[in-house]
């Protein structure tokens, strides 16, 4: 398919060329993943991995059709979201007055904010609807001056850099789509400039279970657990220090705002843990997901080589460029985030009530049933924004508004300040383990525009 690496020589594991070389999970499969999606939509829509379920007993199906996973994620009743079930099995312990120990993750703080704020869908749109999409939903365009300020001062620090022709070159990743949505996030939240290092390191310690785990469930081991919690120490602390520091002095930013408003949902302000809890998810997931977005459309860009020129003469079409290249290479691959309610069937494939459903997002993107030409990059596609990358239905992910601002700003501005955009000699293209599309390192060569374009 265009556009893909020969990157088998990474990885011991080989590409595969029928369903039983076929594994998602394994080390290196990242390297196969788009060489495995057309297998699986034409031998096996409903993957079944035996006996990989939590108790090691049940089975879990990986669903790779774009129909599947719609039916599924826009039905959070029937297929029941994993989060939802702990904070059920939580409510029971409190109820029957036990307590948990302290989750050294402090995973603890978010469940239990999930657990008083939006336990129903409901209150899960109640709680998007007040407290996070003024913030990172449709009310992000509130930030297009911050994001514009941070992209330009981004690209500042490199943009002068090269030869005498007026070329250079950047390690992309390293110095604009990982720092980018960190400076964002950090606005947003008001964390002070000087702690967004902390925050960084933070943000990839709460993600570690999708990058590190095994298998499925992402899974760690015993010592990975033990390294995440030292990671995380001092977290939980200076989110109360910040939370109590916006109490008393409350500025224009996300924090403050939770900690002023009045929850109308429930006719109360929120406790200092439910604010803890928001802000955890939105550290969780408000850095990686944009910088995989940013590091996969640069690739794309390099790999179409007149796409950049054409963004340039017609921004406009920038938003549908990085909707495109969300379908094609979404930043999350696939999530083992739903739970079947009673027994299912889907393909033919009978599922018992109680599995785990593995969401392959990044298949149902390319599912060729639903997409013509599923593996081109096409502008003109219709529906553009109707594909996975998000999810879809309730459950959307709360921050896709600010993430698409985020990289809609970014092509802008780069598209505004360079001429041209190209691979440099010596990329390997070699992926992160876990469920995301991150690559490792992307060095890009580039010219700037004559004169000084700003």
């Amino acid at each position: 398919m265009r556009g893909e690496h020969p990157k088998h020589k990474l990885t011991p594991m080989a590409c595969p060329r029928e369903l039983a070389d076929v594994d998602l999970f394994g080390p290196g499969a990242q390297e196969h993943w788009y060489e495995a999606y057309p297998i699986l939509h034409k031998a096996a829509p409903v993957l079944v991995l035996r006996g990989a379920g939590p108790d090691g007993a049940s089975d879990v199906f990986v669903l790779s059709s774009y129909a599947d996973i719609e039916r599924v994620v826009k039905d959070p009743e029937r297929f029941k979201p994993v989060m939802s079930q702990l904070v059920e099995a939580l409510q029971a312990q409190l109820d029957r007055g036990e307590r948990q120990p302290r989750d050294p993750a402090r995973f603890d703080l978010a469940l239990d904010s999930v657990r008083t704020l939006r336990p129903t869908i409901e209150l899960w749109r109640a709680h998007r609807q007040e407290l996070t999409d003024p913030w990172v939903g449709p009310g992000a365009r509130r930030h297009t001056r911050m994001i514009t300020r941070v992209a330009d001062e981004l690209i500042d620090r490199w943009i002068a850099r090269g030869t005498g022709d007026g070329g250079g070159t950047v390690e992309f990743i390293a110095e604009f789509a990982r720092p980018l949505p960190q400076m964002v996030m950090g606005g947003v939240l008001g964390f002070p400039d000087g702690d967004l290092p902390r925050l960084a390191d933070w943000g990839s310690a709460l993600v570690m279970q999708y990058v590190h785990g095994r298998g499925p469930l992402n899974l760690l081991s015993e010592e990975q657990a033990v390294q995440q919690a030292q990671r995380l120490e001092g977290f939980a602390e200076y989110l109360a220090e910040q939370v109590a520091s916006k109490r008393r002095d409350p500025q224009d930013d996300m924090i403050s705002a939770l900690t002023q408003t009045h929850y109308q949902a429930l006719d109360r302000r929120l406790t200092d843990e439910e604010v803890y809890g928001i802000v955890y998810f939105m550290v969780l997931g408000g850095l990686e997901t944009t910088q995989y977005a940013l590091e996969a459309q640069a690739q794309l860009l390099c790999e179409y080589p007149a796409l950049f020129s054409r963004l340039r003469s017609n921004p406009g079409e920038v938003r549908a460029f990085i909707e495109e290249a969300m379908r094609l290479r979404a930043p999350t691959q696939g999530l083992s985030t739903r739970i079947t309610t009673r027994d299912e069937e889907f393909q033919g494939v009978h599922v018992p009530a109680g599995s785990v459903l593995h969401i392959r997002f990044g298949a149902g993107n390319v599912d060729p049933r639903q997409y013509a030409s599923p593996y081109q990059l096409d502008l003109q596609r219709k529906s553009l924004g109707n594909h996975l990358t998000f999810s879809q239905g309730p459950r959307t992910c709360p921050g896709a508004g600010i993430s698409r601002l985020e990289q809609t700003i970014a092509w802008e501005r780069l598209c505004t300040r360079l001429a041209s955009l190209k691979y440099a000699p010596g990329n390997t293209f070699e992926h992160q383990p876990g469920v995301m599309l991150g690559t490792l390192a992307l060095s890009l060569c580039f010219t700037r525009p004559a004169g000084r374009a700003r």
